[in-house]
């Protein structure tokens, strides 16, 4: 089987749509969220979220391709762009049908969906934009994506809700480990934060009401009350090792295993017993050919939500019961991004291990009572060698991603 190695990635974030400074801001415990800008939100009883700010468009993008794509593709393409450029592939001198993509959503083009419901309510069908299913639909973001780079082999867009951004990943991993192809573009991409999209998560009284922004996405926290949306997008450069090392590419980290399991419980709560998220972890780590003790940090789904955090930390404990791994949620400085949060913490992950830094949960004071040493306040360097970054999506979805720190071989 091939090994499968990180080249490049690329972020839109809340904390930041620049390589260079996106992980150093993470580090620094940069906050994200803060009073919704993009809609008058006070009506939907929210009034926080973790909106990508200053999205850099014109870097890529003319005025006309913002109106030929969705939020959700534009975020897609612009991070794949910028993997594209981090891991200096030269698309010139690629087989094409050896580069495929592999870039999940969970919602698709929300911003579109209600800007034309309202459109067709107030004017009628026939005022409907002729674009609407193409702007909207899950699997645009892959195919657009597709059509920038120049990449016509495998394209597939996961749907698992909040594991999409993992699962898509970890697909991709295994098109490569078993030869389908030698490149992979991966990860998610989402833009949710609308009215729609607020009212609904609102309304299934999944979202925190907090009003300050050093309160609301809290993870592990005993005051926690819901989760803080995000927006953004991640996509990850995976190549063969052989791929990679042919072309003298720079490698960034090595991804070892995944794993994928269904809790089959309920729609939006996931097992309390934790075995699903549990068994993930197990998968993840025994495709590796490591042990739980190999394991030094857990990025963890950690959306802030009570069923959510407790559900992970049994997990946790049940597996690891002699050296227990760190563990911190980075959902406290990004919000949750849905079906692009496990892209964005794989990226957050592989740095993590690349320079010994483990990302702290930032705010969360008043922590649930666990034997697992939970990161707080502030980062904490030490060395890593292997990492798991964990997806917990709604439908049961559980995801899980094994890396390890690249060490040159001689």
């Amino acid at each position: 089987m091939e090994r499968v190695v990180v080249t490049g990635y690329g972020v839109v974030s809340p904390v930041g749509c620049e390589i260079e400074n996106f992980f150093p801001n993470i580090v620094k415990g940069k906050n994200g969220i803060s009073p919704i800008e993009s809609f008058p939100a006070e009506e939907t009883g929210v009034t926080l979220a973790a909106e990508v700010k200053d999205f850099p468009f014109e870097r890529y993008f003319t005025k006309k391709d913002g109106k030929r794509l969705d939020r959700f593709s534009l975020f897609g393409i612009y991070a794949a762009y910028e993997a594209l450029k981090m891991s200096g592939l030269n698309m010139a001198e690629e087989d094409p049908d050896t580069v495929g993509v592999m870039v999940g959503s969970g919602v698709g083009g929300l911003h579109t969906i209600e800007e034309q419901v309202i459109r067709m309510h107030d004017k009628g069908p026939r005022r409907v934009a002729p674009l609407f299913v193409p702007l909207t639909i899950v699997n645009m973001a892959a195919g657009n994506i597709a059509q920038a780079i120049g990449a016509k082999g495998d394209c597939q867009a996961i749907v698992t809700a909040c594991a999409s951004g993992t699962h898509s990943i970890g697909e991709a991993f295994r098109k490569i480990r078993h030869g389908y192809q030698q490149v992979m573009f991966a990860g998610g991409a989402e833009a949710s934060i609308n009215e729609i999209g607020v009212a609904g998560f609102n309304n299934l009284t999944a979202l925190s009401r907090s009003e300050d922004q050093e309160h609301a996405s809290i993870p592990f926290d005993k005051e926690r009350n819901g989760f803080v949306m995000g927006e953004g997008a991640g996509i990850l450069v995976l190549e063969s090792l052989s791929h990679a090392k042919k072309r003298h590419a720079t490698i960034l980290g090595e991804v070892v295993g995944f794993g994928s399991t269904c809790d089959a419980y309920h729609m939006t709560s996931p097992d309390p017993s934790g075995a699903g998220a549990k068994k993930a972890m197990e998968k993840a780590i025994e495709e590796a050919e490591i042990t739980p003790e190999d394991i030094d940090y857990i990025n963890a789904h950690g959306t802030s939500t009570k069923a959510n955090d407790e559900t992970e930390i049994l997990a946790i404990a049940s597996l690891f019961l002699n050296k227990k791994p760190y563990v911190s949620s980075t959902k406290s400085m990004t919000g949750h991004l849905l079906g692009a949060a496990g892209a964005i913490e794989g990226i957050i992950t592989l740095e993590s291990l690349r320079q010994g830094v483990i990302p702290a949960t930032i705010n969360t004071k008043n922590p649930e009572e666990t034997t697992i040493p939970l990161v707080l306040g502030e980062s904490k360097k030490m060395p890593l060698q292997y990492a798991l970054s964990n997806s917990l999506g709604f439908g049961g979805h559980n995801g899980v991603l094994a890396f390890k720190r690249w060490e040159e071989e001689i």
